[in-house]
């Protein structure tokens, strides 16, 4: 158990009963905080993002870069600076991995 739950555990006696209620609550609070990030998926953490030109995004899908300037509109990690078009390296790996799965 943890060092500070635990001090609770070992002192709980020792607390007032008029503030047994507000411990109660903090530790509702704590059991529902617990209690959501259980059933929430779990999200892994969010590496390095790096934004690719057209030439290696092409060559990282696999496609041409003609279909790129033609589809970017569709793909949700296509970014645009001005007039140049990138490509997010973990949104590229988001789409293969969800296209594989299809």
């Amino acid at each position: 158990m943890r060092r500070e739950l635990q001090f609770v555990l070992d002192n709980l006696l020792l607390i007032p009963h008029e503030q047994l209620p507000e411990l109660y609550g903090e530790l509702e609070l704590l059991r529902a905080t617990v209690w959501q990030r259980l059933s929430a998926p779990a999200v892994p953490p969010i590496g390095h993002d790096e934004l690719l030109d057209v030439s290696q995004a092409s060559e990282r899908l696999g496609c041409s870069r003609d279909y790129l300037y033609r589809h970017h509109h569709q793909l949700n990690f296509t970014r645009r600076l001005g007039r140049k078009l990138e490509f997010s390296s973990l949104g590229i790996d988001s789409y293969i991995k969800t296209r594989r799965g299809a």
